[in-house]
């Protein structure tokens, strides 16, 4: 099946510095640290990440860190929950901005 995503093409993302290797470089570095263990553990970060790759419907984030949940010991249920808390901030912010609806139709509404 054609896609525009090709699951292929994630391996490729390490290229991506390519053209502006400091900004690649800067960028990974930066990653790097990100995802490195902190105050939360790698396993927590990547629950994280794949809640957020949810949110921003990256499909590329989604089968790298459903494999990095896997690796770092999380099991489908953590991952499906996180991926509820995601998608309860998503749809709860969306809602939210029904206050702003409201406002407008009470200011518009003769």
């Amino acid at each position: 099946m054609e896609t525009y995503y090709q699951p292929k093409d994630l391996a490729k993302f390490g290229d991506i510095g390519k053209g502006a290797p400091e900004l690649g470089r800067k960028f990974f570095e930066y990653y790097n640290a990100v995802f490195a263990d902190g105050e939360l553990s790698e396993r927590e970060k990547s629950l994280i990440a794949l809640a957020v790759a949810h949110a921003v419907q990256c499909p590329y984030c989604i089968d790298a860190y459903t494999q990095a949940c896997l690796e770092k010991g999380s099991n489908v249920d953590e991952m499906t929950e996180a991926i509820h808390v995601a998608t309860a901030i998503r749809g709860g912010a969306s809602l939210v901005h029904g206050v702003q609806m409201r406002n407008v139709a009470g200011k518009l509404s003769l």
